[in-house]
């Protein structure tokens, strides 16, 4: 057993969108943060397309949501059209209470860029660039990491109490512990060309599922003047023509597009994955993003996944860090994330299948079946509202279950309110981080959350006055919400889900703290705005 204290509370290992979301996290929260990276620089190429509201409430509560969303778009359409071009489905997703735009298309480099740059907020979080992980090891206290500085070869050794593997779906780490990664690669590879716009065109905003069956292709926009194509790669190709300029041309002008509108950056080959990490904890090491999942891209929720990892880990270990949650809590890491993570996949899964057949007579039905069924108004609503995409709600967990209360385990909407002094605000700000009570009716001792420290809100209805200890629910969000959910009080956990409810006379569960939650947000400043060359 090491005797040594750690010197970092946390050890990341990744920095891409999942790795430097956790860095701000942690960082916001005061935990003592490594970051190993290998890449000296930002990844050039635009991976993740697209994000949504949940991911920008994540960011929210780091502070950079309003400037990440500057740089993004909101409120596109989305087509899936035949081989001539006509539409037989279109979805307008409807937004879900988080208090954003439901689907906003990103560019990944100016995107990673602004969390980068609000990491940089933190005294309490190193980032080592261009440092290779060579070796994790740890024991019953901590994790030790040996990275080599590649740009003069030294090794470098760090200690810390726990390690984030956000190493990518590759994860040397993940291979290292032996844990498998089951599921299925598809066999059919894609290209993927990111092109700067020159000269738009009528559908340059849109995004279009051409459901081709010679030849299906992903038609994106990106914002900062880019734009996506995917094909696949047939049989008879080869892929090093592929990613050639006269062959990305072909391609293209099969879809109108010329040299006067477009200018090709860049073109690279890939593969689908459906693949999930046997384990997502492993001791000490937790596996995050891609190294704990991989999905298609059909539903742009790769990446915000991800995201929802860093969000459901951290304030679990900034609690247990802080010795306020015993370290058993982290298993609940993978109890609630993975489930929903199925969902997703499943999902992504099942709209890749309309978008790629490629047997003429069964795309005929499919074209004319949806058609059909978009005429009636109930499934018209369902499919382009989106609301088969999976709530993320938790059924076992970190939760308390006791009465049976419905709310338990789901995220409470964010609407905006009105604080004691009058200012308004988003839900999510005011709450800062926090295990929180919020009640309807009159306020109950409640003594073991009172014991804790824990706040207490009420909940009064729109336009009523503000007053100490009340928030109002101007946009008649909450109250509804909690009547619909038969409860008068919540305990909120620092993420806003429900971890107990309770309705009328009816006690609250005791919390799980082992010691009384201290205040866990750090002093944020906005970081500098972010420019991105393409």
């Amino acid at each position: 057993m090491n005797t040594e204290l750690p010197e970092y509370d946390v050890i990341i290992v990744g920095y891409g969108p999942v790795g430097v979301t956790t860095a701000n996290l942690l960082g916001g929260m005061g935990v003592r943060v490594a970051v190993v990276e290998r890449d000296a620089s930002i990844y050039p190429r635009a991976r993740a397309i697209s994000t949504d509201e949940e991911t920008i409430r994540i960011w929210q509560a780091i502070g950079l949501a309003e400037r990440l969303k500057e740089d993004m778009l909101a409120g596109r359409p989305i087509d899936f059209v035949d081989a001539r071009g006509r539409s037989f489905l279109s979805l307008a997703p409807a937004p879900r209470g988080n208090g954003h735009p439901p689907q906003l298309f990103i560019y990944q480099p100016a995107m990673e860029e602004v969390l980068r740059d609000g990491v940089s907020r933190y005294p309490n979080v190193e980032v080592l660039l261009g440092h290779d992980c060579e070796l994790v090891e740890q024991d019953s206290d901590s994790v030790t990491v040996t990275a080599r500085d590649l740009t003069d070869d030294r090794l470098r050794t760090l200690r810390g109490a726990y390690l984030i593997a956000a190493d990518g779906g590759s994860s040397p780490i993940r291979t290292g512990l032996g844990v498998g990664f089951d599921g299925r690669t598809y066999h059919d590879r894609w290209v993927v060309i990111d092109t700067k716009v020159k000269r738009g065109w009528d559908t340059v905003d849109r995004l279009r599922f051409h459901c081709d069956p010679a030849r299906p292709a992903v038609d994106c926009p990106t914002p900062l003047g880019h734009h996506r194509w995917e094909f696949p790669v047939l049989p008879d190709e080869d892929e090093q023509d592929l990613v050639s300029h006269d062959y990305i041309w072909r391609l293209l002008r099969r879809y109108g597009r010329t040299p006067d509108e477009v200018e090709i950056l860049r073109a690279v080959i890939y593969s689908h994955h459906v693949r999930f990490a046997a384990r997502w904890r492993v001791g000490r090491i937790f596996l995050a993003g891609d190294a704990a999942h991989a999905m298609p891209p059909w539903i742009g929720e790769g990446m915000s996944s991800g995201v929802r990892d860093a969000g459901n880990l951290c304030w679990k270990l900034a609690g247990v860090l802080r010795g306020e949650l015993p370290d058993d809590v982290l298993d609940s890491y993978e109890v609630e994330r993975k489930p929903h993570v199925r969902e997703m996949t499943a999902q992504a899964v099942r709209f890749g299948r309309i978008i790629t057949e490629r047997r003429p007579g069964l795309t005929a039905l499919r074209n004319i079946a949806f058609r059909l069924v978009m005429r009636v108004p109930a499934i018209r609503a369902y499919m382009q509202e989106a609301r088969w995409f999976p709530d993320n709600s938790y059924r076992k967990g970190l939760l308390d279950h006791t009465g049976g209360n419905r709310a338990v385990g789901k995220q409470l909407p964010q609407p905006w309110v009105q604080t004691d002094g009058g200012d308004r605000a988003r839900l999510d700000d005011v709450l800062a981080g926090r295990w929180t009570l919020l009640h309807t009716g009159q306020a109950r001792p409640w003594p073991a959350w009172a014991a804790g420290g824990i706040s207490c809100l009420q909940v009064t209805p729109a336009g009523s006055a503000p007053a100490p200890g009340t928030i109002v629910d101007d946009e008649d969000v909450l109250i509804p919400w909690m009547r619909q959910h038969h409860a008068t009080v919540l305990a909120l956990r620092p993420d806003v889900v429900v971890y107990a409810a309770a309705t009328g006379d009816a006690d609250l569960p005791r919390p799980p703290f082992v010691h009384p939650p201290q205040s866990p947000v750090a002093e944020q400043t906005p970081p500098p705005a972010a420019t991105t060359a393409p």
